[in-house]
C-alpha cells in the first residue's frame, strides 16, 4: 500500500498534497489578477484617495501655530484666556523671541494670515511687528557699543562664540564655496546658554540658507537680547577664556551695577504695537496654537471657538448654513427639472425605430462636443434683460419694454443654466433603461383591457425606475459640485458652496476652511447616498440590461 494511502492525503502529479497544490494555485491566481488591477488601483489612490485625505487633514491640521511659536506655546499652558487679561511677563519673552525668530526666517505673515481667519487685524499685527523686532535687540546692542566698539564687530562675536577651528576656516571662505558647519566654542554654551542658542540659529540661517559669512554679517539682533539676559541671571564662569571674555566680563559688571539699561519685555511688545497689549489677541494665540483644531470646521457650520467654548456667529456673519442649504435646494430643484425634461426624450427614444433614434441621440450628445464656458456664456447672453429670449417676448407683446423679466444673475438663471448642461446625464441612463423594456408587456396590458394612462403607470414606469435613481444620483451629485456655471449666472443669489470653496482655495487661501467646507459637502452626499440606499436601494439603480 502507498504511503497516500496509508496516511489517507491525497498527492498531485508531482506527489504534492493536493490541499496545498490548490492553495498555491489560487494564490497565484489572485497574485495575477491584483498585477492586472494594480495600475487602476494605483491611478485612484494617486488620484482620488489621496486628495480626499490630504484634504480631511488640512481641515483639522494646525502645527504653523505651534511649530512658529513654540516658546509662546509653552509659556501660555497656564494662561488663563478666559478672564481676557493680560499674561506674564515670560509670556511676551517667548513671544519676542518666537516673532523675532520667524521674521529672520520670512515665516510670521504666515502665522499672521493663518491668525487672521480667526480674528481680523492678525495678519497685520504680525507683519508690522516683524519689520520692528529688531528695535529691541538693537537697544542692547547700542548700549553694548557705547561700553566697548568691540561689540558691534561681527568676527568679534564669532570669535566668541565659534571655536578657534571654525573661526580659521570661516575667515577663508569665499563665495561660491562650502562653507564649514558653524561649531561652539569650548564652555560658551555653559557660561551663555540662551546667546549659544541664538547664535547658533543665526550662524546655521545665514549659513545654510543665505549663503552668507556670519563674520561679515551682523547676527540677530536676538542674539543681543540673550546675552543681556544670560548675563542679568548669572555672572560668567571665572573658567571662561574664550576670545572676548575679557569684554564680556566687563559687560557683566556694566549690567550688575545699571549702566547697561533694560526694559520688562511687556513694555517693549507693546511700544512695538500696541495690540499686544490687547487680551484678546493673546485670547486668540492661545486657543489655536494646539498641533489639531476643530476651528475650520466650526467655521463653517457658523461656529467660532471662544475661551468659554463654542458659539455661534453673529447673525450678520452666518453664510455657510444657508449656503449649504441653498445647494441642497436647488441641486434638487435641477435634478427634478431634468428628470421632466429627460423622461419624454428617453421614452421618444426608447420607441422610436433605430434610424431616428440615433439621430436625435447625436442632438443630446451635441453639447457634449461644445465647451462647458461657451454653453454657459451663451445662457447668460440668451437670458439677460436685453437678451434673446427677452426680446423675442418683448416682439410678441407679451412683456412690456420696461419690465422686461430678470432671468439672469439669480436661482432662476442657475437652474436654467445647469438643467441645460446636466440634462444628457438624466437622458443617457434612462434611454438605457427604457430600451431594455420590453415592448410585449405593454401590449399585453392593453389587450388585458387597460387603458393607456394605467398601462403606462401600472407596467411601464415602474420598469423605468431604476434608469430614474441612476440619473438622479449622477445629475444631484454632478449638480452639488459644480461651480463655473453658478459663478457665471448665479449672481449673488445663484451660487453655491462649492463657489466659496473655490474662493477660498484660489483667492484667500484659507486652504482649511475650503478643506473643511469639503469635507462636510462630501460626508452630506454621503449620507444622501446612505439615505437613498435605504429607501430605494442601490442594487435597484440600473444603466441598463
Amino acid at each position: 500500500m502507498s504511503d497516500a494511502s496509508e496516511t489517507g492525503r491525497v498527492l498531485s502529479a508531482d506527489g504534492t498534497p493536493l490541499k496545498k497544490s490548490l492553495n498555491r494555485a489560487l494564490r497565484m491566481q489572485k497574485t495575477r489578477a491584483l498585477m492586472l488591477i494594480a495600475p487602476l488601483l494605483i491611478f485612484v489612490l494617486v488620484t482620488f484617495i489621496a486628495p480626499i485625505v490630504d484634504m480631511l487633514w488640512r481641515s483639522v491640521e494646525n502645527q504653523i501655530v505651534s511649530e512658529t511659536l513654540p516658546r509662546a506655546t509653552v509659556a501660555l499652558e497656564d494662561y488663563d484666556a478666559a478672564t481676557g487679561g493680560l499674561p506674564s511677563e515670560a509670556a511676551y519673552q517667548a513671544i519676542y523671541f518666537d516673532l523675532a525668530i520667524a521674521a529672520e526666517r520670512k515665516l510670521h505673515t504666515r502665522l499672521g494670515s493663518r491668525l487672521n481667519y480667526e480674528m481680523t487685524g492678525m495678519a497685520s499685527l504680525f507683519r508690522k511687528s516683524g519689520r520692528k523686532m529688531e528695535d529691541i535687540g538693537e537697544f542692547y546692542l547700542d548700549q553694548y557699543e557705547d561700553l566697548d566698539k568691540a561689540w558691534g564687530d561681527r568676527a568679534f562675536w564669532g570669535q566668541l562664540m565659534g571655536n578657534a577651528s571654525w573661526f580659521d576656516a570661516q575667515s577663508k571662505w569665499k563665495k561660491g564655496t562650502a562653507q564649514p558647519g558653524f561649531a561652539m566654542g569650548s564652555g560658551v554654551a555653559d557660561a551663555l546658554p540662551r546667546t549659544a542658542e541664538q547664535y547658533q540659529l543665526s550662524a546655521d540661517f545665514l549659513q545654510n540658507n543665505k549663503d552668507k559669512s556670519p563674520l561679515k554679517t551682523d547676527p540677530w539682533a536676538t542674539v543681543y537680547t540673550a546675552l543681556y539676559l544670560d548675563l542679568a541671571e548669572g555672572n560668567v564662569p571665572a573658567g571662561f577664556d574664550a576670545p572676548g571674555a575679557d569684554q564680556l566680563r566687563a559687560l557683566d559688571a556694566a549690567i550688575d551695577d545699571g549702566t547697561i539699561q533694560t526694559r520688562p519685555f511687556k513694555d517693549a511688545m507693546i511700544d512695538v504695537n500696541k495690540d499686544w497689549g490687547d487680551g484678546e489677541i493673546w485670547q486668540t494665540v492661545k486657543i489655536f496654537t494646539p498641533t489639531l483644531t476643530s476651528g475650520y470646521f466650526l467655521n463653517a457650520a457658523d461656529m467660532q471657538k471662544t475661551p468659554e467654548g463654542t458659539e455661534l456667529r453673529p447673525d450678520d456673519e452666518r453664510i455657510y448654513g444657508f449656503l449649504f442649504k441653498r445647494t441642497l435646494f436647488m441641486s434638487m430643484a435641477i435634478t427634478f427639472s431634468c428628470i421632466m425634461l429627460a423622461y419624454p426624450v428617453s421614452y421618444l427614444l426608447s420607441n422610436l425605430p433605430s434610424r431616428s433614434a440615433n439621430l436625435l441621440m447625436i442632438l443630446v450628445l451635441l453639447p457634449f462636443w461644445t465647451s462647458l464656458l461657451v454653453r454657459t456664456s451663451a445662457w447668460k447672453v440668451m437670458l439677460q434683460q436685453q437678451g434673446v429670449i427677452n426680446d423675442t417676448l418683448v416682439w410678441l407683446g407679451l412683456v412690456a419694454d420696461d419690465a422686461r423679466l430678470a432671468m439672469i444673475n439669480n436661482q432662476f438663471g442657475t437652474i436654467v443654466a445647469m438643467t441645460h448642461i446636466l440634462l444628457p446625464f438624466m437622458i443617457l441612463p434612462m434611454y438605457s433603461v427604457m430600451s431594455t423594456i420590453p415592448h410585449s408587456y405593454t401590449r399585453a396590458a392593453k389587450s388585458l383591457g387597460a387603458t393607456n394612462w394605467t398601462t403606462f403607470w401600472r407596467v411601464y414606469f415602474p420598469q423605468s425606475v431604476p434608469g430614474i435613481g441612476a440619473g438622479s444620483i449622477l445629475v444631484f451629485i454632478l449638480a452639488i459640485g459644480y461651480y463655473i456655471t453658478p459663478e457665471i449666472v448665479g449672481g449673488t443669489t445663484g451660487t453655491f458652496i462649492s463657489n466659496r470653496i473655490a474662493y477660498h482655495i484660489s483667492s484667500s487661501l484659507n486652504w482649511g476652511l475650503a478643506a473643511a467646507l469639503g469635507s462636510i459637502l462630501l460626508a452630506v452626499v454621503l449620507i444622501l447616498y446612505w439615505a437613498y440606499d435605504k429607501i430605494v436601494g442601490i442594487d435597484n439603480v440600473k444603466l441598463g440590461g
